[in-house]
C-alpha cells in the first residue's frame, strides 16, 4: 500500500511529469523544468554545482542580482555609497523582505550571513568572496557597513553571491558542520517545498516577494537520467523547458510542434581553453613534477600551434555550427570586457610551418615530426582532456589532425578530472590539456589565472610568468576608475594573445528550449541563455 500511495503521491505532484498523460486544464500553474542534474547540496556554503545555484537564486534573496546583460540589479540594497578611498561601503536595505517562515529580514540577517561565510574557509567557493571583508556591522535594522581589507573596483560582483540566511535559524549552528536547514528558509521568489535528491525539486511562488513575485504558482525541476530523454520529455509534454540538450537534437526540435528553442552564449560565460605548459623551471615547486616539453616554453612554438588551428572546422564539426571562434580567456560573453578589437591568429598552416622552421624546429630523421633545435626531443606532446567532458574527445583528434600536418604529433589520452587536476595544478605534470573555464561576471577571477603570483597555488595552471603582466595585474585588480580599468584589462588581454598563453579554440553555445502552448512571457533573444534564470521564472506566465 505505501508504494501505492507513493506513486500516486508523484503523480501528483509532478503533473503526470512520470506517469504519462496530459497536464490538467484546470488547477494550479506549475511550470515543470527538466535538466540532467540535481543539487549537490542545499548548503549555500558547501555546494558547488550549478543546479544548487540555480535554487539559491530562486529561494534566497543577496544585496544584487546577476542579470542575464551582465549588469548588477539591486535587490535587498536600496542605496549605497563608499568612503574612505572606496574601503567602506554603506548599505541602505530595501524595506518589506520577509523570511519565508514569515520572520522579517533585518540587516542583522545580512551581517550574520556574511560573517558564517567568512568564518568557513573550509566553504569551497565563497572565499573568493569573502576573503575582502575585513569587518561587516549592523548599525540599525536597515542598515549594513562593510569595511574592507582593501578597495575593489565593483563591490556587486563580491556581494551577488552571497546570499541571505536567517540568523534565527542558523545563528545557533554556526559551528555544526552537518547542519542544513533542509526547509532553504529564504526570503526570494519561490520557497523550497520538496526535495528529492536526484528526482525532483518543487518550489511555491512567494507572493510576498517586494520586488519579484511570480506569475505561476509552482516550479518543479524535474532529473533526467540524459539528454536524449530530456528532449523526449520535451517534444511529449511532459515538461515545458530543458535547460540542457545535444546539439544533435536542434534539427529535429526546429521542427517540433509548439517548441521554440533558444541558442547563444551561456550564462555563467564559459571559455574552451587549451592550456599549455610553459612553467620555466626556476619557479617549479617542491613535490611537483615540472615535466612539462621545453619546446613550449618558446613563443614560437606556442605561436605555431595557434596558427595551425583551424576554429570554424572545430565549430561546424564538434558545435555543429553553435559556437564563436575564441580569442582570449576572457569570453566575448563577459560584455565590455572582453577585447574585441584583438586580432586573432589566422588559421595559417604554411606560415606555421615557415616559424617552426626558422626556430630551428626540424624533421631531421624524415619520420614527419619535429625536433628541438638540439635534435634531443621530437616535438611529441602529451594531449589530456578530462573524461567527463562530452565535447572533447572530438575536439582533441581534430586538433591533432591539424598539428601533425606543421610536424607536431600528440599523445591523446582522456583523464579522471581529478586526477587532472593534480597533475595540473600546480604539479605541472602535462603538456597540453583541453579544459574549460566558467567566468565570474568580474574579469579578475580569469585574469588571475595568468598572474606569476598564483603559481604555487595552483592557480595559474599554465606556469606563465611574465613581470609586466603581474604589474597591469595588481593595477587593475586596485583600480576604482571603471574607464581605466577597462584599458586595463584590455591591455592584459593583448598581452595574454601575443604570449599565447592559452589557446582559445571557440566559445560554445548553449541551447535551451521550451513549450509555447502552457507559457507565455519567456524572455525574447536573451543576451545569455538561462531561461532558468530569476528573471525568467518569475516573468513566465499561463497561457489561459
Amino acid at each position: 500500500m505505501s508504494k501505492l500511495n507513493r506513486s500516486l503521491f508523484l503523480c501528483s505532484v509532478l503533473g503526470l511529469l512520470a506517469c504519462g498523460g496530459a497536464p490538467p486544464s484546470a488547477g494550479p500553474a506549475v511550470l515543470r523544468i527538466g535538466w540532467a542534474g540535481s543539487p549537490d547540496a542545499l548548503h549555500p556554503g558547501r555546494a558547488m554545482l550549478s543546479q544548487a545555484y540555480t535554487l539559491f537564486g530562486l529561494v534566497y534573496d543577496a544585496m544584487f542580482r546577476l542579470e542575464l546583460d551582465g549588469s548588477f540589479t539591486p535587490v535587498l540594497a536600496r542605496d549605497w555609497q563608499a568612503s574612505e578611498g572606496g574601503r567602506t561601503w554603506t548599505f541602505a536595505l530595501r524595506p518589506g523582505f520577509v523570511f519565508h517562515d514569515g520572520q522579517p529580514l533585518r540587516a542583522r540577517d545580512v551581517v550574520f550571513s556574511y560573517n558564517f561565510y567568512k568564518a568557513h574557509p573550509d566553504f569551497p567557493l565563497l572565499g573568493t568572496y569573502t576573503r575582502v571583508l575585513e569587518q561587516v556591522s549592523a548599525p540599525d535594522d536597515s542598515t549594513v557597513v562593510i569595511h574592507l581589507r582593501e578597495p575593489v573596483p565593483d563591490i556587486q560582483s563580491q556581494l551577488v553571491f552571497l546570499y541571505v540566511l536567517p540568523e534565527h535559524v542558523w545563528g545557533a549552528h554556526i559551528q555544526d558542520s552537518r547542519f542544513t536547514d533542509e526547509a532553504m528558509t529564504g526570503s526570494g521568489p519561490f520557497s523550497l517545498k520538496e526535495y528529492q535528491p536526484n528526482q525532483f525539486v518543487r518550489l511555491a511562488a512567494n507572493r510576498r516577494h517586494p520586488l519579484s513575485p511570480p506569475q505561476v504558482d509552482e516550479v518543479i525541476f524535474q532529473t533526467f537520467a540524459n539528454q536524449d530523454a530530456l528532449v523526449q520529455a520535451l517534444r511529449t509534454g511532459q515538461v515545458d523547458l530543458i535547460t540542457e540538450m545535444p546539439n544533435t537534437a536542434v534539427a529535429a526540435l526546429r521542427q517540433a510542434a509548439d517548441v521554440q528553442l533558444v541558442i547563444g552564449p551561456p550564462q555563467p560565460p564559459e571559455t574552451t581553453d587549451i592550456l599549455i605548459n610553459q612553467l620555466d623551471p626556476e619557479h617549479c615547486l617542491p613535490g611537483s613534477a615540472c615535466s612539462g616539453h621545453p619546446a613550449l616554453r618558446d613563443r614560437w612554438v606556442r605561436q605555431a600551434l595557434a596558427l595551425a588551428v583551424d576554429k570554424q572546422k572545430l565549430i561546424e564539426v564538434v558545435l555543429l555550427g553553435m559556437g564563436t571562434p575564441g580569442l582570449t580567456l576572457i569570453p566575448e560573453g563577459l560584455g565590455r570586457w572582453y577585447n574585441n578589437t584583438l586580432q586573432d591568429y589566422p588559421f595559417d598552416p604554411e606560415q606555421a610551418r615557415k616559424l617552426l622552421d626558422q626556430a630551428g624546429y626540424r624533421d631531421s630523421d624524415g619520420d614527419g615530426v619535429r625536433e628541438t633545435p638540439d635534435y634531443r626531443r621530437p616535438l611529441d606532446f602529451r594531449f589530456n582532456w578530462p573524461s567527463d567532458s562530452p565535447v572533447a574527445p572530438r575536439t582533441a583528434q581534430l586538433l591533432a589532425a591539424m598539428w601533425k600536418e606543421i610536424g607536431v604529433s600528440t599523445q591523446l589520452q582522456s583523464v579522471d578530472p581529478d586526477a587532472l587536476t593534480a597533475a595540473c595544478c600546480p604539479g605541472f605534470d602535462y603538456d597540453l590539456i583541453l579544459w574549460a573555464w566558467d567566468s565570474d561576471p568580474d574579469p579578475s577571477l580569469l585574469l588571475g589565472a595568468m598572474s606569476s603570483g598564483r603559481i604555487p597555488a595552483g592557480a595559474n595552471e599554465t606556469g606563465y610568468a611574465n613581470p609586466e603582466y603581474d604589474v597591469l595585474y595588481q593595477r587593475q585588480a586596485a583600480e576604482l576608475d571603471p574607464a581605466r580599468r577597462w584599458q586595463l584589462v584590455w591591455e592584459l588581454q593583448r598581452l595574454a594573445l601575443q604570449d599565447v598563453v592559452y589557446i582559445v579554440p571557440f566559445y560554445a553555445h548553449r541551447v535551451q528550449a521550451y513549450r509555447t502552448d502552457r507559457f507565455t512571457s519567456w524572455p525574447a533573444n536573451p543576451p545569455k541563455v538561462a531561461l532558468e534564470h530569476p528573471s525568467s521564472l518569475t516573468a513566465v506566465r499561463p497561457r489561459r
